[in-house]
């Protein structure tokens, strides 16, 4: 031990007391699980010319804002949600989109900063397309962290009698809102921890909640029942994760499901182990949304009517935006594990009661 002690002080001109307790914490910390003793050290890297030329490229691209990563932005709650997070000024946000072209539309339409705007094609229907989605990530952010990663995306098909499938060969509903959600999750979720005040936000459905009117009181119900189809690989000719024969509303119901019990079971394995907070969200129902656009037309035009003035639980693309941009920045909502939903009619105000309430806001929706 003197000769440890002798080298220690020739290295850091400590005072031998001062060396001696410094070798004690050593021991204490090396008798300490390292997940407890040195996760304070999980990030720590050695400087490389690469990761210093990183760091500057990211500093100088972000500044101090957050990063966030939305996808379908070119429409409906996602377009919505992107316009209220750059309207903060406090936020870089990258939308991940399958039109390019649609997108740049939308910017210019909705006076998005395009400073703090970035667009990126991604066609969730193929897994490739997401990975590659990723490897430009990665390049364009450099050594900045994700903070934000909002699963928003989504397709809604009910009336369809048959199945259609990826390129992949999967049901394209349960692709599309679903499985390239969970392989966007899994590729970035170590980059994710790495950030300050990380989230994970999946929009879930009333649909896929079977204790709620919408999603227990409407037929099809979402059942995953064993998983019999998923145990099969779910391909082509397997549509549903149940096994069953195919149903368009109700594969859309499922997928929903499967988002929001994911994001349950990522913060039951994960939310200690990373710091990410994982949320679902339901922001009300979106009557004149573009999810409706399969529809019937005697459906798109009669059911707004409906929600606004049987249900009351109408809410519009504006306002279900500031309930997930809500989620997104304020600090209260960073809770994880939660289901982030709204009762009732749509009030002004509401939002701000009942995020006292032990996560469940409250406000127009169901």
């Amino acid at each position: 031990r003197g000769e440890k002690v002798t080298a220690l002080l020739e290295m850091t001109n400590m005072t031998p007391g001062m060396a001696r307790r410094a070798l004690l914490l050593a021991l204490v910390a090396l008798t300490v699980a390292p997940a407890a003793g040195f996760k304070f050290m999980v990030n720590w890297k050695v400087p490389t010319l690469d990761r210093m030329i990183s760091q500057k490229q990211a500093a100088e691209k972000f500044g101090d804002k957050k990063l966030v990563v939305i996808t379908g932005t070119s429409s409906g709650l996602g377009r919505k949600t992107a316009k209220a997070l750059l309207r903060t000024g406090q936020y870089h946000v990258v939308g991940a989109v399958r039109d390019l072209d649609k997108m740049e539309v939308v910017a210019e339409e909705d006076e998005f900063d395009l400073e703090n705007f970035t667009p990126m094609q991604v066609e969730l229907n193929n897994f490739t397309s997401v990975n590659d989605f990723v490897e430009r990530l990665m390049e364009f952010k450099a050594a900045k962290h994700v903070d934000r990663l909002i699963l928003n995306a989504g397709i809604y098909q009910p009336s369809l009698g048959v199945a259609k499938w990826s390129v992949d060969g999967h049901e394209q509903q349960m692709q599309t809102n679903f499985l390239s959600h969970f392989l966007l999750v899994s590729r970035l979720i170590e980059d994710l921890a790495k950030a300050p005040d990380p989230r994970c936000i999946m929009v879930g459905s009333v649909t896929g909640n079977d204790n709620t009117v919408g999603g227990g009181g409407v037929y099809p119900i979402a059942d995953l029942k064993d998983l019999d189809g998923l145990k099969l690989g779910a391909r082509n000719p397997i549509s549903m994760f149940d096994g069953y024969n195919f149903d368009g509303a109700k594969a859309y119901k499922d997928s929903k499901l499967c988002l929001m019990m994911t994001s349950n079971t990522l913060h039951d394995k994960y939310h200690k182990q990373t710091g990410i907070a994982f949320s679902s969200i339901y922001p009300g129902c979106l009557a004149e949304s573009p999810l409706f656009r399969e529809k019937r037309p005697w459906f798109r035009k009669n059911f707004p009517i409906f929600m606004k003035y049987i249900t009351g639980g109408f809410v519009s693309e504006a306002e279900a935006g500031q309930r997930l941009f809500q989620v997104a920045h304020d600090p209260r909502c960073s809770k994880s594990g939660v289901y982030w939903s709204w009762n009732g009619g749509p009030r002004e105000g509401r939002g701000e009661e009942a995020l006292e309430k032990d996560g469940q806001i409250l406000g127009g929706g169901g």
